[in-house]
């Protein structure tokens, strides 16, 4: 049986809110494989919908770039050693610039992007990185990029939060061309991507929820109803329930909107469109949070 270290506990009590002695006996149940754990902990009632495991650990800032036409968005996080050297004015223009190149020159993966020349300055992304290393004095590189492009009308929203700690882009449709110029679009537009970063949500509706996760759920949900020792038929209906009240906290359209909890996000879309005379559809979102890939 696997060794049940204070960090193990720790991680565990952070990823659940559980008590310590009830992770204890769940990791050792689990045989320390912490996701195991956190189903044992869920099957009980001792822990609500896992928070993702890991501890963002990096330093650095996530930047963001959309386009002046707002087709094409970008997110890009750039790591340093140090929480002082992200937050300087240098690194986080440096890291806007990489977001600004990569909508441009739409490189495939990091490799590809480090090997780019920036035009504006004749040398490449990987060449630039060594200046900044040598004037910053920390070592510092790209963890991860992405860059959306909505398909026909609509357009790309972004926010950063907390000082490039977590940053969103949300691409939306919509039917007219003049509506991504309303006020009341750009509103809204921040309006989700703010309820992204705050609530985060896994995927915009149920329909896009990976057939996996939704089983493994349903999975748990059999299992909390079965310790109810009710009949068959109702720990169907429980756990059907608690599928719907999962959908309602995960799926980005069904959640309770941030600024206005009596209706959904959904229903802000529908309100927005009918109120602009068109019909706004949430394509899709990225979320970013700063060295949350160092734990995966």
């Amino acid at each position: 049986m696997a060794e049940i270290t204070a960090g193990m506990v720790k991680e565990l009590r952070e990823c659940t809110g559980a008590g310590m002695m009830e992770c204890k006996k769940a990791l050792s149940e689990a045989e320390g494989e912490l996701n195991t754990a956190i189903d044992i902990l869920r099957t009980r009632g001792l822990a609500a919908l896992a928070k993702k495991a890991g501890r963002a650990t990096n330093e650095g800032t996530i930047a963001a770039f959309v386009s002046q036409d707002t087709k094409v968005g970008v997110l890009v996080e750039v790591n340093s050693e140090t929480d002082f050297v992200g937050r300087n004015d240098e690194f986080t223009s440096f890291a806007a610039e990489i977001a600004e190149h990569i909508a441009a020159e739409i490189p495939t993966d990091i490799a590809e992007l480090l090997t780019q020349t920036i035009s504006s300055r004749g040398i490449t992304v990987e060449q630039l990185f060594g200046e900044k290393v040598s004037k910053l004095g920390e070592n510092m590189g790209i963890a991860r990029f992405v860059r959306e492009e909505i398909d026909g009308t609509g357009s790309v929203a972004s926010y950063i939060h907390g000082g490039g700690k977590i940053g969103i882009l949300v691409a939306i449709s919509y039917g007219k061309p003049e509506t991504g110029e309303q006020a009341e679009f750009k509103t809204f537009a921040r309006d989700v991507a703010m309820q992204v970063a705050a609530a985060q949500p896994f995927f915009v509706r149920r329909e896009n929820a990976d057939p996996e996760l939704v089983a493994h759920e349903m999975s748990i949900y059999k299992a909390q109803a079965a310790e109810s020792g009710k009949p068959e038929s109702i720990q169907e209906k429980m756990a059907q329930g608690r599928l719907q009240k999962f959908f309602k906290e995960v799926a980005l359209v069904e959640q309770a909107f941030v600024k206005n909890p009596d209706i959904s996000v959904g229903d802000y879309a529908a309100q927005t469109g009918k109120a602009l005379g068109d019909t706004l559809v949430i394509v899709n979102f990225t979320r970013f949070v700063l060295g949350e890939t160092s734990a995966e």
